[in-house]
């Protein structure tokens, strides 16, 4: 039977409140969810209007079953496994701007629309100098909303209510900050008119978030099993982890208007969300980034057996609980209650985690999320982290593209593959050789913003992890460096 809200009769219908530009996996998972919790817990009585922000994309695939889907949570609850289904019934219609824009225009244009909701990727927030206002639609996310904006400054004259409240959800820094930034430079740009722009300023709230939550997507491989499970053909069934966590940095009368925290939602409104990006960025995305070569040069290819082998496991929560948490702001306690979530959930039984997807872009991701761990723990204690320098060494040894007799794919920018193709083919594998190839990477300041090779002993200790690496292999070396007796623990 398919799903639609005909063959489910149970649904709610809501006046549409909330705009959304992002169709995908995650928005699904955890706003639309979050939502759909609020309605039926605390009376939000929300709906939403999904835009596909590209001219491809799943809108038809919503409206075929009327908006309506599953999201599958599978994880860790209160320290035991669980498995939960919930039908999302708040999305009203997908919408093609592309091919629909009167529908479009007319969804931006209700008077009780209050909301916008984003994830249009970290690709999505960017300023294109050549949009035009007047194209049905612009193509880039920032000359959409300043389109729309000013078509509601004129349709409403300028009511003060009229403005919307943007929560955008894209992984980049300050992303609210960066939306409002790119859409006052169209309204420049464009001539719109100092009204406008201060109608924009004082009217709407354009709100920097964090959001946390792993979203697999579409269960392809027990999808059959799901549907029969389900009593239902949902073809856009999503799966995430039960573990959900919001931040809003926002005034105090926008957390009013969407009160989620009464529905028991994980979602904290604040003034300032600098040290839970940090924290965030730290701990999981760190600890990620800081983990995939060791774990996957030790033979494991997901996060959840990495974390349960002895020696990996504890090299993970080595490098998170001595060299992570103590250079971030923040209570002891309340860092090691959040590490504490965090690495609970790399036990999900549920989640095929890859290591492989988790390297993709991994010069880039050490930069942002281990480095400046790195180098604050060296100015604090005048030492280094040895399990985050062991981690820079794996790395290292990682893009050599072979272990263990075995080569595997690399996936980085084409100019970062061939330069460590070029420098690992002139490494012979000599001490002094291992040196010069250390020094080529930590020089790298196009990836580094610095070179490297001026931390004092970082580059001979780098050296000597990537000679043991490359001489006893990954699992032998990684013992070592866990050992009381490791020599390298008393460089400074």
């Amino acid at each position: 039977m398919k799903l639609n809200r005909k063959t489910a009769p149970q649904t709610q219908t809501y006046p549409t409140r909330i705009l959304q530009f992002g169709e995908g996996n995650f928005l699904r998972a955890f706003a639309d969810w979050m939502v759909n919790k609020m309605n039926h817990e605390i009376g939000f009585n929300t709906g939403i209007d999904v835009v596909q922000p590209l001219p491809s994309g799943m809108a038809p695939m919503l409206n075929e079953q009327d908006g309506l889907f599953h999201v599958y949570l599978k994880g860790i609850k209160n320290g035991q496994p669980v498995k939960e289904f919930s039908l999302i019934d708040c999305i009203n219609t997908g919408i093609d701007p592309y091919t629909e824009f009167g529908k479009y225009k007319q969804s931006y244009l209700n008077p009780e629309l209050r909301f916008v909701i984003s994830n249009t990727t970290e690709a999505g927030i960017v300023m294109n100098e050549t949009d035009r206002l007047d194209m049905a639609p612009p193509r880039s996310f920032p000359a959409k909303v300043a389109a729309l904006l000013y078509d509601r400054f004129i349709a409403f004259d300028g009511a003060h209510d009229k403005g919307l409240i943007f929560f955008a959800c894209e992984l980049i820094d300050r992303n609210g900050d960066m939306l409002k930034k790119h859409v006052l430079q169209h309204a420049m740009n464009q001539n719109l008119g100092e009204a406008f722009i201060s109608w924009t300023n004082q009217s709407c709230a354009f709100c920097n978030t964090l959001v946390d939550r792993i979203v697999p997507g579409f269960p392809k491989e027990e999808i059959k099993e799901i549907q029969q499970e389900l009593g239902y053909e949902d073809n856009l069934v999503v799966v995430g982890e039960y573990f959900h966590f919001w931040v809003i940095e926002a005034p105090e009368w926008v957390q009013k208007e969407f009160p989620a925290e009464k529905a028991g939602l994980d979602v904290k409104f604040v003034k300032d969300m600098t040290r839970y990006r940090e924290q965030k960025v730290a701990v999981l995305n760190g600890c990620h980034t800081g983990s995939y070569a060791v774990s996957y040069l030790s033979g494991l290819e997901t996060v959840r057996e990495a974390f349960e082998h002895l020696e990996v496991g504890n090299f993970m929560k080595e490098m998170v609980y001595d060299e992570v948490l103590p250079v971030l702001d923040g209570s002891e306690k309340e860092l090691t209650s959040f590490a504490h979530k965090i690495l609970e959930r790399f036990k999900n039984p549920y989640i095929r985690h890859l290591w492989q997807s988790i390297a993709l872009n991994a010069m880039s991701k050490w930069e942002t999320r281990n480095l400046p761990t790195l180098l604050n723990y060296y100015e604090t204690h005048q030492m280094l982290p040895q399990k985050l320098v062991f981690s820079l060494a794996a790395m290292i040894a990682y893009f050599k593209g072979e272990a263990n007799g075995k080569t595997y794919k690399l996936q980085d920018d084409q100019w970062i593959l061939d330069f460590y193709e070029q420098a690992w083919s002139e490494c012979d594998g000599r001490p002094i050789s291992i040196q010069q190839l250390v020094e080529k990477v930590l020089s790298l300041d196009k990836i580094w913003k610095r070179n490297l090779n001026e931390v004092p002993n970082l580059t001979i200790s780098v050296t000597c992890y990537l000679f043991l690496i490359e001489q006893v292999g990954m699992k032998k070396a990684v013992k070592a460096v866990l050992s009381e007796n490791n020599p390298l623990m008393k460089i400074g």
